[in-house]
């Protein structure tokens, strides 16, 4: 039976990702994946899309006032990076392990070939 209520999405930026940003305001910027929301398939990149936040006086700002901080964009916005540092499609291919005999799935770059995971 298949799983109607449960559906994990499968995206193909990851936490720790090195991403570059192909599309919108921040056109160009590369940074490092620091959060991936997967409901609503967006990420927050390190240095991208900052825009600046009013925060109530609290324990982390006992001052309060204007900061400046990171806002998510939509992950079809971004394209992971390959070795070379160019963007990359990514795909996904089985690796069957030969101690356990065991398959899991790797992501890999299409333009490089080799894997990401």
């Amino acid at each position: 039976m298949p799983r109607t209520s449960n559906k994990q999405k499968k995206l193909h930026i990851r936490k720790g990702d090195v991403v570059r940003v192909i599309s919108g305001n921040e056109k160009g910027k590369e940074g490092k994946v620091l959060r991936v929301f997967r409901e609503k398939e967006r990420v927050i990149i390190e240095g991208v899309n900052m825009r600046i936040r009013h925060m109530r006086p609290n324990q982390t700002y006992p001052q309060g006032g204007r900061v400046e901080r990171e806002l998510p964009i939509h992950i079809s916005n971004v394209m992971p990076l390959d070795s070379d540092g160019n963007p990359s499609r990514i795909g996904r291919k089985p690796i069957e392990d030969t101690e356990t005999g065991k398959t899991r799935w790797v992501r890999y770059a299409k333009t490089t070939g080799e894997e990401l995971d």
